[in-house]
């Protein structure tokens, strides 16, 4: 792409305002994040809301490329070791990690692959900020966008380490499937549904090998379209106030069930709901008795029509099964079912059953402690959503691991028509009684625990000893009535609050949940840059229309009203039109 040459001038390859030297940015077209400059015209998308994704995947990406390479380290170590046992020759020496620098080509570093580039923005970041990177591959299928990466990478003299090309994503993996040229790190982040770019992603990986994806048609996974959801990721999700948490597992199983037809499975290291949409992080691995174990990792889901209660049920059991020469040998079965009862054994409703969802751990304990710490040092603490990233971290690091989904007692309360349990109340009464609690990181409002409904219940029987329902309210046949009918089992303690009630994170006021959208929030549309007055002005322009016209209409007279109107009307028709919003982004 051109630069407009009346307005800046060449000064040690670098592009400066001929008015003076400070980079107050004077042409609206170039677009600066961190230390990357992207010169686009014309339409090719950008979304600067994404910056807290691409900055979260430039630290994972450190992280996993400092793990590689110990276990890179401990593997050539474990094969010298072979080499010389039994023999008298000297130990050869300990293989030691390299330490790697940021902007530097290294022959055994990351070759990594951005499926749908764009501007090419993330891909140059990557070049500048991961260090120990062989090689970046930034495709796009259109000519246009490969066009503005090439310009890119050479605005910001990263050419040594990015390659742009021109080809249809999903040919492209499917000709990198030989062991030469797979790809160590392979991102995915498409407007929408990535589901068809999963099975090229799988075969043209490295064992061992990371792959990133997002989702955007939250709408779908969500649950307003469960046919939808069915047909794009092979599960029917359920409309519950943990949507969030469970279009991550529905995503997750997607994943497994694509990688379980190479003889592949995965493990996430860790898996974010953020803004609009949702970001997994998962390694890929090898190995055809690991993949017997999925299916004891996905799970059906029953959700009650009357309470929300819902009840998990696995796939598949394991059992042990040890033997003289496999002590670790595993039998695996087929559970019997159904997990419930035909009514609800809390209020006497029917079941919704969706599924199935990925019900084991969203992210590795040990990864996420390694990310917390490499992102509050340099050179990743400089990041520009260096906190936020902190904050969401220390909320996963909290999380329950081995409990799926959660409630909100928002939800739990307006069922029984009770005032609303404040969040330290409910979590102290649950642990008093003996039972953990979290928070999720998808929802401030989540109630993460290890105990049965029948105990969650139970807390709002005796809250509402304190805040009594209204007798009128006492209908025969809802829920209300079943669940409040039956006695309270014991008394609950809600004063005295309990020390672990309070989470550090919460304690400490990290930015831990997402703040109100801001400007250009959103998934966006399609090849348009979504920055300044580019993005949907019409829509902005049209923003309380209605509320300004009956305003203006009281101000000035009628036919001043009815110039105002026309004015609207006459600017209106020279706005460039945009194309229309798809289900996910409306």
């Amino acid at each position: 792409m051109e630069i407009d040459e009346e307005k800046h001038q060449v000064v040690e390859g670098k592009h400066v305002p001929l008015q003076d030297a400070v980079p107050k940015n004077p042409n609206e077209h170039v677009i600066r994040e961190r230390h990357a400059e992207i010169v686009s015209g014309g339409n090719v998308f950008y979304n600067p809301v994404q910056e807290f994704n691409r900055d979260l995947s430039i630290a994972v990406l450190n992280v996993y490329q400092q793990r590689l390479s110990k276990e890179r380290c401990e593997k050539a170590l474990k094969k010298q070791r072979n080499q010389v046992h039994g023999e008298e020759e000297a130990t050869p020496p300990i293989p030691t990690p390299v330490t790697y620098v940021a902007g530097t080509q290294y022959a055994d570093g990351l070759r990594i692959l951005e499926a749908l580039a764009a501007t090419g923005l993330r891909s140059i970041r990557y070049a500048q900020e991961i260090a120990g990177v062989r090689q970046i591959v930034a495709n796009d299928l259109s000519r246009q966008a490969v066009q503005s990466i090439n310009a890119n990478v050479q605005h910001n003299k990263v050419e040594s380490l990015i390659e742009a090309s021109h080809a249809d994503a999903m040919t492209l993996m499917y000709l990198s499937t030989a062991q030469e040229k797979r790809f160590d790190a392979v991102d995915l982040d498409p407007y929408g549904c990535p589901n068809r770019f999963l099975d090229g992603a799988m075969q043209c990986l490295v064992d061992g090998g990371l792959l990133l994806v997002t989702a955007t048609d939250m709408a779908v996974l969500a649950g307003n379209a469960p046919e939808a959801c069915y047909v794009k990721y092979g599960s029917v999700p359920l409309r519950m106030k943990c949507c969030h948490e469970m279009a991550l597992r529905i995503l997750l199983h997607c994943i497994e069930s694509h990688a379980n037809r190479h003889g592949k499975y995965i493990e996430p290291l860790l898996s974010v709901s953020a803004d609009f949409y949702v970001r997994i992080f998962v390694r890929v691995h090898v190995g055809q008795a690991q993949c017997k174990l999925s299916m004891s990792k996905q799970s059906w889901l029953y959700q009650c029509t009357g309470c929300d209660t819902y009840t998990l049920q696995p796939l598949g059991i394991t059992k042990p099964n040890p033997t003289v020469g496999n002590p670790q040998q595993l039998k695996y079965g087929i559970p019997t079912g159904p997990a419930v009862n035909s009514q609800c054994e809390h209020c006497g409703h029917r079941h919704h059953l969706g599924g199935p969802i990925w019900s084991a751990p969203l992210h590795n304990p040990d990864f996420v402690k390694d990310l917390l710490d490499a992102v509050r040092e340099t050179p990743l603490s400089a990041l520009g959503t260096q906190r936020r990233i902190v904050g969401v971290l220390s909320v996963v690091q909290e999380e329950l691991s081995d409990v799926p989904l959660y409630y909100t007692p928002d939800k739990l309360c307006s069922v029984l028509k009770l005032e609303i349990v404040p969040m330290l109340k409910f979590r102290s009464a649950l642990l008093h009684a003996g039972y953990r609690v979290s928070y999720s990181h998808a929802s401030k409002n989540s109630l993460k625990t290890d105990a049965p409904p029948s105990v969650l219940w139970d807390i709002l029987r005796c809250w509402s000893k304190r805040h009594p329902v209204r007798p009128e309210r006492m209908i025969p046949g809802t829920p209300l009535q079943a669940i409040l009918s039956q006695p309270c089992s014991r008394d609950y303690e809600f004063d005295e609050l309990h020390a672990a009630a309070n989470p550090k994170s919460r304690r400490s006021a990290l930015s831990r949940f997402q703040t109100n959208p801001a400007p250009h929030w959103g998934p966006g549309t399609r090849a348009t840059i979504m920055i300044g007055e580019n993005k949907l002005p019409k829509s902005y322009r049209n923003q309380n229309k209605k509320q300004r016209h009956k305003t203006s209409q009281e101000v000035v007279g009628p036919q001043e009203g009815e110039q105002v109107e026309a004015e609207e009307e006459v600017a209106e028709a020279h706005l460039p039109k945009q194309p229309k919003l798809d289900e996910a982004t409306a």
